[in-house]
């Protein structure tokens, strides 16, 4: 898609049309999506918005999302309804396709998981995506300007979220359902986060429950291709290894994790989480 021409509105005329890129938020839509297509043979059309050249604040784009930003999915059944933020998004599909709820939950039969489930995509929407949102920043794109009281701060908000997590999986093979749980979209709105936790300056070998879960997830042959729409992740393992073959990236890397770890000692940081 390099050569793509630069979008300048929508481009189908039916179906689902996904506006996104690749983030761990861009990801929730494109995963459930390849999800759907796999269960109920939905097709869809999207295209890559280039956030560095911030398409997300022309007026086509922000007519559809006022707030200007990935991912938007437009509904070309429905009117061109637009519907953005990573959780309505979610919600949205699964009420429109998921009619044999493979990726949901009955709310007149399973109300209990229902609430279960939207608990914990609200625990991921407010609070794992910012935090470790914030420890990307202040760890890779501040280095200029870095506090080292922010950056112990959100990366061990995050490590904290991530042993929550961890205790949830213990006896679970995923977040939400009865027994150990099924593949929903309670774990497809934390996965592309969480398939990306070393970028936060965090170690997943911490929390063993988390990787076995993160390897069970991509598996999942729809999974894995959402996580190539519109492109791999840079954090993907095989796009790091590159790129820390570059020696400017790789002394980046080593500077980012010095000013963690001297972050951490300066303000006393016990990694702690119930």
């Amino acid at each position: 898609m390099a050569d793509a021409p630069r979008p300048t509105g929508t481009i189908a005329t039916k179906g689902i049309e996904l506006l996104t890129l690749s983030t761990p938020n861009g990801y929730k839509a494109s995963i459930l999506l390849e999800e759907l297509k796999d269960a109920y043979g939905i097709d869809y059309t999207w295209q890559l918005i280039d956030i560095g050249l911030n398409i997300q604040k022309e007026p086509w784009f922000t007519a559809l999302n006022p707030n200007g930003r990935i991912p938007v999915i437009v509904d070309h059944d429905r009117n061109d309804l637009a519907v953005f933020e990573g959780a309505a998004i979610l919600n949205y599909l699964v009420a429109r396709f998921d009619k044999d709820r493979k990726f949901s939950f009955d709310p007149a039969t399973e109300p209990d998981q229902v609430a279960i489930a939207e608990s914990w995509i609200a625990w991921q929407h407010g609070g794992l995506g910012p935090m470790q949102g914030q420890a990307n920043h202040f760890l890779r794109y501040a280095l200029d300007k870095q506090s080292h009281y922010a950056v112990q701060r959100y990366v061990g908000e995050t490590e904290r979220l991530y042993g929550v997590l961890n205790t949830r999986l213990a006896d679970r093979d995923f977040i939400a359902g009865t027994g150990r749980g099924k593949y929903s979209i309670a774990d497809i709105a934390a996965i592309g986060w969480a398939s990306g936790l070393q970028y936060a300056g965090v170690d997943i070998t911490k929390f063993p429950h988390v990787e076995a879960w993160v390897k069970r997830c991509h598996a999942r042959p729809a999974t894995a291709r959402g996580f190539t729409i519109p492109k791999e992740a840079f954090y993907a393992d095989s796009n790091r290894a590159k790129r820390l073959e570059d020696p400017e990236a790789a002394k980046k890397e080593e500077a980012s994790l010095s000013f963690l770890k001297d972050a951490q000692k300066q303000f006393n940081y016990k990694y702690t989480s119930p």
